[in-house]
C-alpha cells in the first residue's frame, strides 16, 4: 500500500490523512501503431504519476494521486475502431466534479498530469478557476518536461521512438516485436503557417497516417525508455513539490 496512491488506501489510512494538493493522471486508450497496446496513454499517466508523487512524497510533500481518467479527446480518430472519445465538454464536468470535492474536502490544489496531445485543459482551468476561487488548477504534459533529443534519435509524437521506449521499460509483455511495427510515417498539413506552428487545425487522424503511428519507433529500446522515465519522473516530482508546499500567497516571486 503506497500512501501516496488514492486507490490503494482505505478508511483506516485516509479518514485521518491530510493533503495539500492531489494529481489527476489523464490518458486516453487509442491504437499505437501496430505494436503498442491501446493503453499506452493510461499506463505512462498512472506510472509517472505513481513515480513522481513517490519522490515527491520521500522528500515531505503531503501528494495524492487520484485513479487515472483513461478517455481523452479522440475526435480527429472517429474512424479508428475502439478509438474512444471524450469530448471536451465531458471532460469539464467531469473535472468540475472532482474539483468540487477537493474544494468541499479542504484540498484546495489540483496538479492534471496529462498523457495525450489531444487533451487540453487551459481553458477549462480558466473558467473552473473563476467558479472555485479557492482552488490552485495547473495541468502539465509530462512528454514536454524533458528534451527528447537527449535520449532518441527520432523525434516522437504518436507511437513512435520515445513512447515504445518508455513501454518496453514499464510493460514490455505489452509491446509487439519491433518487426511487426510500421515506420510511422505521417502526411503534414501543405499549408506553411501550419508548418510553422502558428496556424493550427485538427488532424483527420486516417488521413495523415496509413498504421496510426507519428514517428518511427525502430530505434527504441528498453534501456532508453528507462532512462527517459527516471528523468521525467525526477522533473514531474519537482513540480509536484513546489506546487504541493508552496503557500498559495507565495505563488509569484
Amino acid at each position: 500500500m503506497r500512501p501516496y496512491i488514492l486507490a490503494e488506501n482505505n478508511w483506516k489510512t485516509i479518514k485521518d490523512a491530510k493533503f495539500d494538493a492531489a494529481v489527476l493522471p489523464w490518458g486516453a486508450c487509442e491504437a499505437h501503431n501496430y505494436h503498442l497496446p491501446y493503453g499506452t496513454d493510461i499506463i505512462e499517466a498512472e506510472e509517472i504519476a505513481a513515480e513522481g508523487a513517490r519522490i515527491a512524497w520521500e522528500q515531505g510533500a503531503k501528494v495524492t494521486v487520484l485513479p487515472a481518467i483513461p478517455f481523452g479527446v479522440n475526435t480527429g480518430q472517429f474512424d479508428v475502431l475502439l478509438d474512444m472519445n471524450m469530448n471536451p465538454s465531458t471532460q469539464f464536468k467531469i473535472l468540475c466534479d472532482i474539483i468540487e470535492v477537493l474544494n468541499r474536502q479542504g484540498i484546495y490544489k489540483l496538479i492534471i498530469l496529462n498523457s495525450h496531445g489531444g487533451n487540453d485543459f487551459k481553458t477549462m482551468i480558466r473558467e473552473l478557476g473563476l467558479k472555485f476561487p479557492q482552488m490552485f488548477l495547473c495541468s502539465c504534459d509530462w512528454y514536454k518536461s524533458v528534451d527528447q533529443k537527449e535520449f532518441f534519435v527520432n523525434k516522437d509524437d504518436h507511437a513512435g521512438e520515445m513512447e515504445t521506449s518508455v513501454i518496453m521499460y514499464l510493460r514490455p509483455n505489452l509491446v509487439r516485436p519491433l518487426s511487426e511495427a510500421g515506420d510511422g510515417k505521417a502526411k503534414k498539413f501543405r499549408f506553411k503557417a501550419m508548418q510553422e506552428g502558428w496556424a493550427w487545425a485538427e488532424r483527420k487522424w486516417m488521413q495523415v497516417t496509413a498504421d496510426t503511428g507519428v514517428g518511427d519507433p525502430r530505434q527504441a529500446s528498453a534501456e532508453k525508455g528507462e532512462k527517459y522515465f527516471k528523468a521525467v519522473t525526477q522533473k514531474v516530482a519537482t513540480f509536484f513539490y513546489e506546487v504541493a508546499t508552496t503557500r498559495k500567497e507565495d505563488l509569484y516571486i
